[in-house]
């Protein structure tokens, strides 16, 4: 294919025209602002970006919080069944301190909703998309605790303290395996760097 020539540049379709005006609503852009420079990956602003960024962001909190919510509810059932009076001490630590993990993730992972609506219409979006990421991915991190424990609490009931710890470190190692180690060699492997806290994408 023949390089394009200014000329042909010129032909090509540029951005949308103001109704009843013929301008381009580029050019109704603030001159060298920050806020309107055109990303030329996607060609959007970092405006747009940002908005994009939270939507994906929302998209995968809402699959996080319907395991939180389902271990959340198992866990809260299980103090009221026959079973519970015979645990341990140690079985009884255990799900304490799974129960209060996974109420921190829950709250982790619902904090990205009360970020944004505090700062609404505040124009700090590049910060609530920062600051929700990193609230998900403390929350991801909660969560692999608070499963290994649910998985350990309930294999050392069923089938005793050395298996429910095996199955508990398994559990915990597959969640790290997959949530953190399996994304970064995935990234590695196509080419792609860290986008900096300003141009996530």
């Amino acid at each position: 294919m023949a390089p394009l020539t200014d000329e042909h540049r010129n032909e090509l379709p540029g951005r949308p025209e103001l109704p009843g005006t013929g301008e381009s609503s580029e050019s109704h852009r603030p001159p060298g602002s920050a806020r309107y420079a055109v990303c030329a990956d996607r060609n959007e602003t970092p405006l747009e970006r940002y908005d994009r960024n939270f939507g994906e962001l929302l998209q995968e909190l809402r699959v996080l919080q319907t395991g939180v919510q389902i271990l959340f509810a198992f866990l809260l059932t299980l103090a009221f069944t026959p079973r519970f009076v015979s645990l341990d001490a140690t079985q009884r630590a255990f799900y304490v301190g799974t129960l209060l993990l996974a109420v921190l993730a829950t709250l982790l992972l619902t904090a990205p909703a009360a970020v944004h609506r505090v700062l609404f219409r505040r124009r700090a979006k590049g910060l609530i998309v920062e600051v929700s990421a990193r609230l998900t991915a403390a929350g991801m991190a909660v969560l692999a605790l608070a499963l290994a424990g649910a998985v350990l609490l309930v294999v050392d009931v069923v089938l005793g303290r050395g298996a429910g710890v095996v199955a508990g470190s398994v559990t915990l190692v597959t969640c790290g395996g997959l949530w953190a180690l399996l994304p970064r060699v995935l990234g590695r492997r196509n080419g792609h760097i860290k986008p900096s806290a300003r141009d996530s994408s």
